[in-house]
Order: structure tokens, then C-alpha cells, then sequence
């Protein structure tokens, strides 16, 4: 019959064997190990450890004796023989760091280009192969990047903008204003390229079409809180003050015969609640034929308010349109413009069916 082992620990050896199991890189039989003294400690007989832990006994049995003759230094993973590994942790912390740093100055590597710098900079050499291995357990990823125009934005002007247009939601939410974010975007006949699901081994391919006289322009307002909505007007030809003052005329004021009626509206016309149109510094909407009206806009109801240069991310339009152009538009090549409006119609309403629903759930709960 086997001897019974205990493992007895005093109130010192307790605190140490819990303290050393919070260490967050601690090697797998290492805890394995701490956790069957830890056990042991409290009085269990080696079946039961190995019943809770899921291992055998004769694991049980060699933590305790690894215990009982060196303590818990000795309950330690043993040198893993053979060769070293050449890519050291700190090599690979070293590389960590230069990847982060080169995140954010517009740097870009390919293995082969870290390989050479771990050759020059550290003395490392290592395969292509192996580095990209060690990246992924690392947890770096080999994608595309992507440009940016915030490092030329004023953070001042931006976050005094911020501070507005929260005033200006909390008067949306309540229903005392409308607040409209107006924004243009392009549809090609051929779109950019996304992702979809595909067969390992095969790529699905997305024919490209010539873009000439086939490029549908969209100018969209998103209307956010109690009233949010999504109105908007295609056309194949270029978007100006001209069109941008009739839509916002006809489709944000409500003004009876549009921009014509601007100077001389109806006597006593004016927007049920009044109205702010959010948007960016685009050539359109900073032409004197546009902007020249704020005026006669605001005495109609409908307040401009301009955001700092380079300020996409304050634009709530802005992801309508990447959700549409991504999400909502899964047949990414057309051969018309007329096929390309329809499409572009199509994943409009499946935005306005959202913005609309969201406005009713919101309406629910409150």
C-alpha cells in the first residue's frame, strides 16, 4: 500500500505559495505544481488533488517531494534542453516597442525588413518564417494601414466644438431642436474593396468597371435624436453651393418653392423647431453662393455650424456612409450609373430603416 504523503505548510509558507500563484507568467506546470502544494497544504490526500486538478497522481506525488526536498524554488520548470532560442524575450519586447512607435509615424516593415534590423540592431538572426510566427504569438497582425488627417487638427478648436454640439444633442433628444449632420460622399461603379467569406485556397475577385461618366455623388443629411432620419440626393455631375442650398432648403427647412423662395419666403414661414446643419469646410459649403445666405437661412430656422478643419470624426454622417458603402452595398461592381444610383438608393433606406428604428426605440423608452 503507498506511503500517505502530506505536505504540511506553516502560515508564512501559505501567504508565499498564494502569492507566487498571481503571477501573470507563471509556466504552466509551474502553477500545476504550486496548485497540488497549495492543495496538500490544506489537508487533501493526493487522489483527491489529482481529482480536482484533472492530472495524475504521480504529478501529485513529484510536487511533493520537489517541495519537501528544495522547497518552492524546486517546484520550477527544468532547463528545456538544446539550443538557446536566438530570438531572446527581450529581442522580442525590443521589437514590440518598434512596432508600437512605428504605428504612429507612418512607418511600415515587412518580415524581411525586421529581420535585417534584428540582424543590425540587436545581432539576432532569424528566418522570415520564424519572425512571423513570433509576431503572431506576440499578437501582431499583417495588415493594411491607414492615412489620417488628425495629427493636422487644432485640439483646441476641436474640443470647443465637442462642447457645442453636446448642447446641441441634449436639444435634439429632448425635441426642442433638429440637428442635422450633412456630408457628401462617391459611389464608383466599381467599389473598394471589403471582405467577405470565401473558400480557403480561393480569393473572390470583383471585376473592375471604368468610372468615367459612371460615378454617382450623394449629398446626405443624418438627423439625430427624438426626429433622427436620413434624407439625401444623388447625381452623376458634380455637387455645388446651388444644389447644397436648395437641399437644404427643400429637404431640412421645408420651405415652399425651395431656394427660389429664400429671399421672399411665405409670410411668416418659419421651421416648426428650430434647426441646426452640421458640417465640414468643403469647397461647397464655404462658396459665398451658400454660405453667403446664412442670414436668410437663420431667419427661416436654420442655423450653420461649421466644424474645425480636419474634424471627420465630429461628422455622425460619417459612418452612415461607411456602414452603406461596406455593409449595405454587397454587389460591389455595376456597368451604369443608373444601376449604381439604384444600389445606392437601396443601401440608404437599409441606413434610414436604422436611424428610424433607433428614433422609435429611443421614443419607447423614455
Amino acid at each position: 500500500m503507498p506511503k500517505i504523503l502530506r505536505a504540511e505548510l506553516t502560515s508564512d509558507q501559505e501567504c508565499e505559495v498564494r502569492e507566487r500563484l498571481r503571477a501573470r507568467d507563471l509556466a504552466p506546470g509551474t502553477r500545476l505544481r504550486l496548485e497540488c502544494i497549495r492543495l496538500m497544504g490544506r489537508g487533501l490526500i493526493v487522489p483527491e488533488v489529482a481529482d480536482l486538478l484533472e492530472c495524475n497522481d504521480v504529478t501529485v506525488r513529484g510536487a511533493v517531494h520537489r517541495f519537501a526536498a528544495g522547497g518552492f524554488d524546486a517546484l520550477a520548470d527544468a532547463p528545456r534542453p538544446g539550443r538557446p532560442a536566438s530570438v531572446t524575450r527581450e529581442d522580442r519586447e525590443a521589437l514590440a516597442a518598434l512596432l508600437d512607435e512605428s504605428a504612429q509615424q507612418g512607418r511600415t516593415w515587412t518580415a524581411a525588413a525586421l529581420c535585417d534590423w534584428l540582424a543590425a540592431e540587436r545581432g539576432v538572426r532569424v528566418s522570415a518564417a520564424w519572425l512571423t510566427e513570433l509576431l503572431h504569438r506576440d499578437g501582431f497582425r499583417w495588415k493594411r494601414t491607414r492615412d489620417t488627417l488628425r495629427h493636422k487638427a487644432d485640439p483646441v478648436l476641436q474640443q470647443a466644438a465637442r462642447a457645442q454640439l453636446e448642447d446641441l444633442r441634449l436639444g435634439a433628444i429632448t425635441g426642442m431642436r433638429d440637428l442635422y449632420f450633412l456630408d457628401e460622399s462617391g459611389f464608383a461603379p466599381t467599389m473598394p474593396t471589403g471582405y467577405t467569406w470565401s473558400r480557403a485556397g480561393h480569393r473572390a475577385v470583383v471585376p473592375r468597371e471604368d468610372k468615367k461618366g459612371r460615378r454617382v455623388n450623394v449629398l446626405g443629411a443624418l438627423a439625430v435624436g427624438r426626429h433622427a432620419d436620413l434624407v439625401w440626393e444623388r447625381s452623376c455631375g458634380k455637387i455645388d453651393a446651388a444644389m447644397l442650398l436648395e437641399f437644404v432648403c427643400t429637404n431640412l427647412a421645408g420651405l415652399p418653392g425651395g431656394a427660389a423662395a429664400l429671399e421672399q419666403p411665405p409670410a411668416g414661414f418659419t421651421r416648426v423647431r428650430p434647426c441646426t446643419v452640421v458640417l465640414d469646410n468643403a469647397s461647397a459649403h464655404v462658396a459665398r453662393a451658400f454660405k453667403g445666405r446664412r442670414e436668410d437661412l437663420a431667419a427661416i430656422g436654420v442655423e450653420l455650424f461649421y466644424l474645425p478643419p480636419r474634424s471627420p470624426e465630429l461628422n455622425d454622417i460619417e459612418r452612415v456612409w461607411r456602414s452603406a458603402k461596406y455593409e449595405d452595398y454587397p454587389e460591389r461592381v455595376h456597368t451604369t450609373a443608373e444601376a449604381v444610383g439604384t444600389a445606392v438608393d437601396r443601401a440608404l433606406h437599409r441606413q434610414r430603416a436604422r436611424v428610424q428604428g433607433s428614433a422609435a426605440n429611443f421614443i419607447k423608452a423614455a
